[in-house]
This record gives C-alpha cells, structure tokens and sequence, in this order.
C-alpha cells in the first residue's frame, strides 16, 4: 500500500508513520495543501491521510482539488477539528473518511481493513 499524509506538523509525520508503517510499502510526505495535489499526481498512492489546517490551501480545498482530478482518490480526513460543518464540507470535497487525531488508531483500523 502507498501512502501520502499531508500534515504541516512534522511530529505528527513521524507518528503517523510509526502507526501505519508495517501496512505501508511506501510512505510519502507533504506539508502543506498547496503542493497536495501534485504529490498525490506524483507518487499515485491507495490513501491520503489529509489533515485540514494546512496554511494557504486548507485541506478540504486540496481534497476536493484532489478528487476532481481523480474521483477514485480514496482521502481520510486525520484532524483535530471536529463538527457536523466540517464533517459535511470534507465529504463534499470526497474524503471517504474522518479521523480525530486523537483517535490515530482508527486510521490504522481503516487502512487495514482495506488491505
């Protein structure tokens, strides 16, 4: 499986990664919104765990550029944020799920049960 996390925290990389490696052949990085979409175009991976707060290019925004590029983008949403808007907007925009990151777990429970 090939993943991308795009997250602006590169703490949060790291951990992500330590949960989620032995499930992954290939993990890539992107820190910021802006530059999401053409890594997803570069490295094509299964998932993209997407957090929201990215600076200039929110998260939603890269995930709806993203899945109007390809409407197969399988993105989950991994973020701190919660609320029915923000919930509704992310599913809009074609995340396929939504992950607090205090429930970092949950993604790795997602993730294998796509395998």
């Amino acid at each position: 499986m090939r993943l991308l996390i795009v997250d602006d925290n590169l703490a949060f990389h790291r951990m992500m990664t330590s949960i989620v490696a032995d499930l992954a052949d290939e993990i890539h990085q992107c820190t910021d919104g802006e530059n999401a979409l053409a890594a997803y175009l570069t490295h094509r991976p299964d998932f993209v765990l997407m957090d929201i707060n990215l600076g200039s290019t929110d998260g939603i925004t890269a995930t709806r550029q993203i899945t109007e590029t390809d409407p197969a983008a399988r993105i989950i949403i991994v973020t701190n944020h919660d609320g029915a808007d923000l919930r509704e907007a992310t599913a809009r925009a074609g995340a396929r799920a939504y992950v607090l990151k205090e429930n970092l777990f949950d993604v790795r429970r997602l993730l294998h049960a796509s395998l």
